[in-house]
C-alpha cells in the first residue's frame, strides 16, 4: 500500500492523538476502582456492599462499574501493577487510556465529512475538547460506546445501512462496564426527537415514520436490556439517582458547570463557537444534528463532565458544516494520488519521525521518575507512607478527593468518605462539606473521630490548629496535615 499524502496525514493524526491521550493516572477515583476489582478477583464474586469505609460499612452498594473495574485491573496487573501506584502498572493504565481514546476518535473520524485535511482540523478540535474526560477510569468505556451508538445511527440515516440490532447487546455490555449508559440514551432520544421534528417540518430530509418506529422499538428493547446485570432492573434508574445528588452539582468539580478560566475548557468554547458561526454560513443542520448538538451543549454548560458527550456529537456535525462551506467557496483541496519514488521515501521518513517523536513523548511522560514526580505533586503519597508506617488510631476523617487513593494505599485504615457519592448520599456529603468549610456545626461530623487527614491549606486544618486543646498536629507535608485527638 502506497503511503500517499492523505494516508500520511491520517497516520500522523492518529499517532499524535494516541500520544496526546497517554497520560499519568492522577485521578484518585482510579484507585478505589482497582481496589474493588482486586477484592472481586481475590473473592470470586461481585462486590455489592461497602467494605472500604467506616461510615458505611456493610451497606448495600451498587458497584455499577464492576466489569470496567475488572478490565482496568487486568491491564494493571498484566503490566506489573502492585500496591505501589507508581509501579509499572501505571504505564499499562496510561496506554489503555490512549488506546480507548484513539479508538473512539477513529469512530468519530468515520462519521466526519470532507477530505482528510478538513477532517484533521475538526478532529484536533474535537479531541482537544474530549480530552478533559480522558482518564483511566471505567468512564473511558462509556466514551467509546457512546461513539458506537452514534455511529450506528449515522449508518442508518446517512449510509442506509441498518445495524440497529446491535444497540440492545451494546447496552448489555455497557451496563456491565459503567453506568454511563445514560449517554447512549441521551443520543438515542435526541436523535428520535430531532427526526420527529424533521418529519413534521422537513419531511424530505427525515427518516420515514416506519424507520422512526424501528429506532424507537430498538431503543425500548435497549432499555429493557439494562436489566441484564448483577444488580437487576434497579440499574435503569441508577443514573437519575446519581445525577439527583445536589452536592455533586454544587461542590464536586467535574459535576459543576465548567470553569472557563481553566485552559482545558477552552477547546469546548472554540468547538461550540465554530458550530454557531458556521451555522450562519453553511446549509442548515439536519434537525437530529441540531437537537443533539444543542442538547449536549446545554448539558456540558450545566456539568463539565458532559463536555466529552458534546464533543462526540459536535465533531461530526462541525465537519459536515465545514465541508459544505468549503465546497460553496470552491476551496476544497483534493489530495494527490500520484506518488514518485522520492516522495514515497520522504513520506515514509516523515511517518517514522512522527512515530519516534510520539514514542519519545510517551516515554518521557511515563518514565518512572516522571510518574513519581507527578504523583508526589498531585497525590498524598507521603501521607500514605506515614499512615502505613505509624498505624495511627482511627476512626479517620479524610479529604474527599483523597479517599480513593487511601483505599488503595492504606489497607488497614478505613476511610470516612471517597468518590462513591451514590453510597454516601446527600445528607452525609452535606455534613462532610460543612466540616471541611468550617460552616455552622462543623464539629458534628468529627464526633467519634480520632484522626483527621486533610489538605494543608483547608479551612478545617486552620480550625484544628486553633483548637490545640482537642487536636494535636501529628504530621505535615507539602500537601497534607494529620491531626490526632488529644
Amino acid at each position: 500500500m502506497k503511503l500517499t499524502i492523505d494516508r500520511l496525514a491520517l497516520w500522523i493524526l492518529f499517532v499524535l492523538l494516541f500520544a496526546m491521550a497517554v497520560r499519568v493516572p492522577l485521578d484518585t477515583d482510579v484507585w478505589w476502582h482497582l481496589r474493588s476489582a482486586e477484592w472481586m478477583v481475590d473473592n470470586g464474586k461481585i462486590l455489592d456492599k461497602d467494605i472500604f469505609s467506616h461510615t458505611q460499612t456493610g451497606e448495600a452498594w451498587i458497584n455499577h462499574s464492576w466489569g470496567g473495574e475488572l478490565l482496568l485491573y487486568g491491564v494493571y496487573r498484566l503490566t506489573g501493577g502492585s500496591t505501589d501506584p507508581a509501579g509499572t502498572g501505571t504505564i499499562g493504565l496510561a496506554l489503555l487510556t490512549g488506546a480507548l481514546a484513539t479508538l473512539g476518535m477513529a469512530g468519530i473520524y468515520r462519521m466526519c465529512a470532507g477530505n482528510v485535511y478538513s477532517r484533521m482540523f475538526v478532529m484536533v478540535i474535537g479531541a482537544s475538547t474530549a480530552a478533559v474526560f480522558w482518564t483511566p477510569r471505567p468512564q473511558m468505556f462509556s466514551f467509546v460506546l457512546g461513539i458506537a451508538t452514534l455511529y450506528l445511527l449515522y449508518l442508518y440515516k446517512y449510509q442506509q445501512r441498518d445495524r440497529l440490532w446491535l444497540i440492545p447487546p451494546l447496552m448489555v455490555l455497557w451496563v456491565n462496564l459503567h453506568a454511563g449508559f445514560a449517554i447512549g440514551f441521551i443520543i438515542l432520544f435526541g436523535f428520535i426527537a430531532g427526526e420527529v421534528i424533521s418529519r413534521l417540518l422537513s419531511p424530505d430530509e427525515a427518516l420515514t415514520w416506519a424507520q422512526l418506529r424501528k429506532v424507537s422499538v430498538v431503543t425500548g428493547v435497549g432499555i429493557l436490556a439494562l436489566s441484564l446485570n448483577p444488580f437487576g432492573p434497579q440499574m435503569m434508574l441508577y443514573p437519575f439517582r446519581t445525577a439527583g445528588l445536589q452536592t455533586l452539582n454544587l461542590f464536586i468539580v467535574e459535576w459543576k458547570s465548567p470553569d472557563f478560566k481553566i485552559p482545558a475548557t477552552w477547546p469546548f468554547i472554540f468547538l461550540l463557537g465554530a458550530i454557531v458561526v458556521l451555522g450562519s454560513r453553511a446549509p442548515k443542520l439536519a434537525w437530529s444534528d441540531l437537537v443533539l448538538t444543542a442538547g449536549t451543549a446545554a448539558l456540558a454548560l450545566w456539568s463539565a463532565r458532559n463536555i466529552a458527550v458534546f464533543a462526540i456529537v459536535a465533531t461530526p456535525v462541525l465537519s459536515r458544516q465545514l465541508d459544505s462551506w468549503l465546497t460553496a467557496q470552491g476551496w476544497q483541496i483534493e489530495p494527490s494520488r500520484s506518488l514518485t519514488p522520492i516522495q514515497a521515501r520522504l513520506n515514509l521518513a516523515l511517518a517514522m519521525m512522527v512515530l519516534v517523536a510520539a514514542g519519545v513523548k510517551i516515554g518521557a511522560e511515563l518514565a518512572p521518575a516522571a510518574v513519581e514526580k507527578a504523583h508526589q505533586e498531585f497525590l498524598p503519597v507521603e501521607l500514605a507512607a506515614y499512615l502505613n508506617e505509624t498505624h495511627p488510631q482511627g476512626p479517620m476523617f479524610n479529604e474527599y478527593n483523597w479517599g480513593g487513593y487511601l483505599i488503595f494505599r492504606v489497607r488497614d485504615l478505613p476511610v470516612y468518605v471517597d468518590g462513591r457519592t451514590d453510597l454516601y448520599g446527600d445528607d452525609f456529603l452535606r455534613d462532610y462539606i460543612r466540616a471541611t468549610l468550617g460552616a455552622k456545626e462543623w464539629q458534628k461530623p468529627l464526633e467519634g473521630i480520632n484522626l483527621v487527614v486533610v489538605q494543608k491549606q483547608s479551612a478545617l486544618a486552620t480550625l484544628l490548629r486553633q483548637d490545640s486543646t482537642t487536636w494535636e498536629l501529628a504530621y505535615e507535608d507539602a500537601l497534607a496535615v494529620v491531626f490526632e485527638r488529644q
